[in-house]
């Protein structure tokens, strides 16, 4: 519990494994089916093997700045009911797109959830800075020498 009265998700991503994190993929993971498009013969027509993965991106076992940081990388994945929506027709087999599916939530995931590295300001190279002057001071006095001499 916080001030407010509210209970706190846990923040343990930083030490969550990719056991973890599948097993959370897989137990709130929401999977409907389809019939795949494409080439495939009489098997498209009726098998279902299209998976559709829907994960509830407010029940993610994060704080809400890391939810934040996963709506935000992955917004044009996310529906307007808050899901995280990951399609698979690679494959004829409807267990193994749902594998496909629940690998690829995974990978986005964690990388959504990683903390990006803070940025080193950098200065540029001394060598570089006097070669921009002079290719600059040769530009000048390439468009300088272009004009017209009475001036």
């Amino acid at each position: 519990m916080c001030l407010s009265g509210k209970p706190v998700k846990p923040y343990f991503l930083k030490s969550m494994d990719d056991s973890e994190l599948r097993r959370w993929v897989h137990r709130n993971g929401r999977t409907e089916f389809a019939r795949s498009g494409g080439p495939g013969g009489q098997n498209v027509n009726k098998v279902s093997t299209k998976v559709t993965l829907r994960l509830p991106i407010a029940e993610l076992p994060v704080d809400e700045a890391r939810t934040a940081r996963v709506r935000h990388v992955l917004g044009s994945r996310i529906t307007e009911g808050d899901e995280l929506l990951i399609q698979c027709t690679e494959t004829r087999s409807q267990s193994r797109n749902r594998e496909i599916a629940e690998e690829r939530a995974v990978e986005l995931l964690r990388h959504a959830l990683r903390r990006p590295r803070p940025r080193r300001p950098t200065r540029r190279p001394r060598g570089a800075e006097e070669e921009r002057l002079r290719r600059k001071k040769h530009r000048g006095e390439k468009k300088r020498r272009r004009r017209d001499p009475d001036l």
